[in-house]
Order: structure tokens, then C-alpha cells, then sequence
């Protein structure tokens, strides 16, 4: 298997682009990916969307953004996996360019929410949910979540507010990530007053869903040394799976297919957890932040809130976490998140993270879930 390489990387701001379509912004994304190198050359695009078949009755996306893009014809394969769907559509790529199907290969991740009433946006990302057992009751991912978090406080001792640094530190972080959908800081009292969504996660510890695209361009290793000066290896790549209904796992608490992709990525990739010098992980709520750095061995059980509490998550810390602002500062693209989070550590990797750079990284790690944690792809980045 041959080593793959990222060389070029693109991304829309995230918000609410009310007159735009998502072929158009992952067009934006892509271009920006591909820089001078003419679309042509791409042997694959791989289109990450999790919602699009579902809020705009638009299958076959893969097809529609390659003829926008002016590539008809090329090989295009749409991933849908919920939030997981921008890493698992990354995995396939690197599949790809890893074996020699191709040399060069583009994934984009793209979301376009803003256009639907909010109750069908909801009924949307509760697909992500067991259809039989939780979203037929009517369940969202918050309110799942929240259960999770209530869990979590009655065994470990916490209160609500000790989740507080989660979403100051993707605020701090998010002001210098200029397609951050929320440039300005919060504080703690700030977090303690907000208004409830779903007991015990108020409204400054919640996501909002997002338009955005974001685009990767990687490559086999000589065509990646031809085409760019500085590439970023995707040194180990993994995916995996969990029940989709909380109640059918064994300890609800504990994010199993993390907890097997990080080994398997950290395995593939010859590193250990020492080794990882910056993370971006799925992280609407606090609760889900803390659940996905136990479960993928960076903390001990019961340890990562207070671990947060004592700055380990800033980009100063032994844990620099959402440098990017992560799902609440840069806005939650959902199916386009894990290729965000690619675009976000490239940039660290380079140096280009301006306030928010973690000093002297050389590895990172990007872990993106499906729901909660029923898929997760996890990607770790080197600089060689």
C-alpha cells in the first residue's frame, strides 16, 4: 500500500448562506483545494453530505457537484454516514490512492441546513438515531446527549457547570478561524445563565447546525512531492461501528468505535497516544467532547471534565482540542464536519493557526462521529 498525502485543502465560511445551493459551495471548497492543479487530473471525488437526500430531495449529489465543478464524468461517489460521513468519506479515498485505483483523489464535505423550518432540520439529524427505538418517540441527538451527560454527573460528581471550559476554549480558539461561524469569546457566567435546551445542556453548550463545504485534494507520495511543497501525511486511517440505540450497549458512558479506530489509526500509523500533539473531535456538547477523549484513551474514565477544568483542552495544554473552534465556534456542517476538521489540523500542522497554533506540532489527530458515536472515523496527520 502506498502512502497518501494531503496537498491542498479549501472551506467556505460556516453559516447561513440563504442564497447559495450546496453545489456551489463545495465547488467553492474544491477550487480551493485544487489550487492550480486543473480538476481534470482528480481520479475520484468523494462527496461527504449526511442531510442532503433528506432536506432537499437531492440524491446522486456526488454527480451533481462534479458536473458543476466541470469534471462530468469522472468517477463520484456520495458517502452518507451522519456526522461521521466527512472521515468515512476520507477513508474511502485514502482506500483508493493507498491501493493505486488512483493517484489523485478530492473529498468534499457539504451540508446546506438554513433552508428548512427548524422541526424538519431536528426530524433530519434524528435520523442518525435507531428509527425504531429512539426517533419514533420523538428523541433528538441533544436530548440524547443530555441523558448522557446526566449520567455522567450522578457518577462521577459533577455539576452542569463544570462542562463550562468545552465551549470556552472552541470560542477562545474559533476568533482566529476566519470560517468560524462564531468569532467572539463566552464565559463562564455567560454559559452558567443561557437558557435551557434540553436539561442539563443550555444553550451556550449546543452546536448549530450549519451550512459549509470543506474540500481535501491527496495524492500517492511522488505526485504528492511533484504538486506541493509541503505535504501533510495521513499516516493512519480508521473506521468503525457501535449500535445505533443507546440502550443497547453494554455501558452507555463508554464510545466504543472510538475507542477502536484510535488504536487502529494510532496502530496503522506506528505512534502511540504520546504521540498526539493536537486533536479535533465531534463536539456539540461538552458531555460529548469529555465521552470521545476517555473512550479513545487520552483520559482516564471520569477524568476529562476535570482535565478541562484545569486547561489541559487550550491549545497550551497536554490536550489542545477544537483549535479550529470545533462543532460550537465554527458551526456544526454535520456530513462536512470530519473534512473541516482535516482542513483545521493541516493548517496546524503548517504552522498556520495563527492564535490558536499549538507550538511545534508535528502529529494530530481528527476524529469525527455519526450520531452518537454509532460511526466514527478517525484520521491521524503527520508531518513527515
Amino acid at each position: 500500500m502506498r502512502h497518501v498525502y494531503i496537498i491542498g485543502t479549501g472551506a467556505t465560511a460556516v453559516g447561513e448562506h440563504w442564497d447559495r445551493n450546496a453545489a456551489s459551495l463545495a465547488v467553492e471548497a474544491l477550487t480551493g483545494a485544487l489550487g492550480t492543479i486543473p480538476a481534470s487530473r482528480l481520479g475520484a471525488l468523494y462527496v461527504a453530505s449526511a442531510l442532503s437526500g433528506t432536506l432537499h430531495a437531492q440524491s446522486q449529489i456526488g454527480a451533481l457537484i462534479a458536473t458543476t465543478a466541470g469534471i462530468p464524468g469522472v468517477e463520484a461517489i456520495t458517502v452518507e454516514a451522519g456526522g461521521a460521513s466527512g472521515g468515512v468519506a476520507l477513508r474511502q479515498a485514502c482506500m483508493a490512492v493507498a491501493s493505486g485505483a488512483v493517484d489523485l483523489a478530492a473529498v468534499v464535505g457539504v451540508e446546506k441546513v438554513t433552508d428548512v423550518l427548524d422541526a424538519r432540520r431536528e426530524a433530519a439529524l434524528a435520523l442518525a438515531t435507531d428509527a425504531d427505538w429512539e426517533a419514533i418517540h420523538g428523541v433528538t441527538l441533544t436530548a440524547l446527549w443530555a441523558l448522557l451527560m446526566r449520567r455522567y454527573m450522578h457518577e462521577y460528581g459533577y455539576a452542569a457547570d463544570d462542562f463550562a471550559p468545552f465551549p470556552i476554549n472552541a470560542h477562545a480558539n474559533g476568533i482566529a478561524n476566519p470560517h468560524a461561524m462564531y468569532r467572539f469569546p463566552i464565559t463562564a457566567d455567560k454559559v452558567r445563565s443561557a437558557p435551557m435546551v434540553s436539561e442539563p445542556l443550555g444553550l451556550l453548550d449546543c452546536s448549530t447546525a450549519a451550512d459549509g463545504a470543506a474540500a481535501v485534494v491527496i495524492a500517492d507520495e511522488g505526485l504528492a512531492r511533484e504538486l506541493c511543497a509541503n505535504p501533510v501525511r495521513i499516516a493512519g486511517s480508521a473506521v468503525a461501528t457501535d449500535t445505533l440505540a443507546l440502550h443497547s450497549r453494554s455501558n452507555p458512558l463508554w464510545l466504543a468505535a472510538a475507542a477502536q479506530t484510535t488504536t487502529a489509526a494510532l496502530r496503522s500509523a506506528h505512534l502511540t497516544h504520546d504521540d498526539v500533539q493536537v486533536f479535533d473531535i465531534t463536539d456539540p456538547h461538552g458531555i460529548a467532547a469529555a465521552l470521545a477523549l476517555e473512550s479513545s484513551g487520552f483520559a482516564e474514565r471520569g477524568t476529562a471534565v476535570a482535565l478541562a477544568r484545569e486547561g489541559a483542552i487550550t491549545p497550551k495544554g497536554r490536550l489542545p482540542l477544537a483549535t479550529g473552534g470545533g462543532c460550537k465556534a465554527r458551526g456544526d456542517t454535520v456530513g462536512a464536519n470530519g473534512v473541516y476538521q482535516i482542513v483545521e489540523l493541516v493548517a496546524q500542522l503548517r504552522g498556520h493557526a495563527g492564535a490558536a497554533q499549538v507550538d511545534g506540532a508535528r502529529v494530530a489527530l481528527a476524529q469525527c462521529m455519526g450520531g452518537i458515536g454509532a460511526t466514527v472515523a478517525t484520521h491521524i496527520l503527520t508531518l513527515d
